[in-house]
This record gives structure tokens, C-alpha cells and sequence, in this order.
């Protein structure tokens, strides 16, 4: 009998029960309120932890830094050959200050005569050029560096002296082509 009365009731009091949830933080202002009407004070006050924030913030800039030295920017070639042998900057820039005087030496002698010449010279240069950065290469992967730093020195000599034997065989043409020129008659 007792539950057709409860029952009754739940039908009589349907739509009226309240069913909003008290707003964040309800349950602390309550038992503040609570307390302080009992002249009490509560030692179970929340206090800001700051740790939390800053971990975060820590472990972003940690995993920042991390990704820009992964992907950030890599040191050229040329800065890795620096860094493992500082002197081949000094050598580089001298011998190929030579090579280039010589290269604008060789193509302003190109002529219809020497072009084929001139052009095959160039061709060759550019070859060693190439072996050259392979050699840079190998260096920077960890290769015998002192041989590696020999056969640079070797490739760059090796240029100088081809560009010395064409601009020599450009002279023996133009000489020969003076000389052909004097001995024609007319």
C-alpha cells in the first residue's frame, strides 16, 4: 500500500523536480559559506598551481626545439668541410681564385679556331668540379681525411695544370696561324 502512495506522489509532483546541475565550483561556495556562518576557516583552500602550466609550456618549447633541429635548417657542404678541415677554406679560395683568372683567360682566346677546343677544356673542368664535390662529400661522411684532403689538392692542381696546357696549345695555334699568315704570297 505504501508503494501506491509513493507512487501517487511521483505522479502528482511529474514537471516540477528540478533537474539543472549547480554551476562549477557550487559545492566549494556552499561549504565556504557553510563555515564562515560558523566562524570557522577552511584549510582545504584550492590554491593556483603554477607547476601544471609551466610543464606544459616546458614540454612545447622542449618539443620545438627538438623539431627545429630536426628539420630546421642543415649547415651547407661547404660549412661541414669547414668545420672538419678549416684549412681547405684557405686552400679553396686561393686555388680557386687561380682557376677562375684562368677560365676567363681560356674563353676570352675562343676563337672559330679554338672553340671546339675551348668548349671540350670546359667541358673537363666541370667533370673534375663535380669529382670535387664528391670528394667534398666523402669528407663529410666520415672518409680518410687526410687522403680525401690530398686527392682535393690533386683535383684542383689537376685543373690548374689542363687550363696551363690549353691556354699553351691556344698560343701554338695563334703562332701558327701568324705564321701561315706571313708566308702566303700574293
Amino acid at each position: 500500500m505504501k508503494k501506491d502512495t509513493i507512487d501517487q506522489l511521483f505522479e502528482r509532483l511529474h514537471g516540477q523536480f528540478d533537474l539543472e546541475e549547480p554551476q562549477s565550483g557550487h559545492q566549494g561556495r556552499f561549504l565556504e559559506k557553510l563555515n564562515q556562518d560558523k566562524g570557522t576557516i577552511s584549510l582545504n583552500k584550492k590554491k593556483m598551481n603554477w607547476w601544471k602550466p609551466l610543464s606544459i609550456a616546458a614540454s612545447i618549447a622542449l618539443i620545438g626545439v627538438l623539431s627545429f633541429q630536426a628539420f630546421g635548417p642543415k649547415p651547407s657542404l661547404k660549412e661541414q668541410v669547414v668545420k672538419i678541415a678549416p684549412e681547405v677554406s684557405q686552400t679553396e679560395f686561393y686555388f680557386a681564385n687561380l682557376i677562375e683568372q684562368q677560365v676567363q683567360q681560356l674563353e676570352s682566346e675562343k676563337s672559330p679556331e679554338t672553340a671546339q677546343l675551348v668548349d671540350d677544356t670546359l667541358f673537363q673542368l666541370q667533370k673534375l668540379k663535380n669529382d670535387y664535390e664528391s670528394l667534398e662529400e666523402d669528407l663529410v661522411n666520415g672518409g680518410d681525411s687526410k687522403i680525401i684532403l690530398n686527392a682535393m689538392i690533386t683535383n684542383f692542381q689537376t685543373r690548374i695544370d689542363l687550363l696551363k696546357e690549353v691556354l699553351n696549345q691556344i698560343e701554338n695555334i695563334k703562332n701558327l696561324n701568324s705564321f701561315n699568315d706571313e708566308n702566303i704570297t700574293i
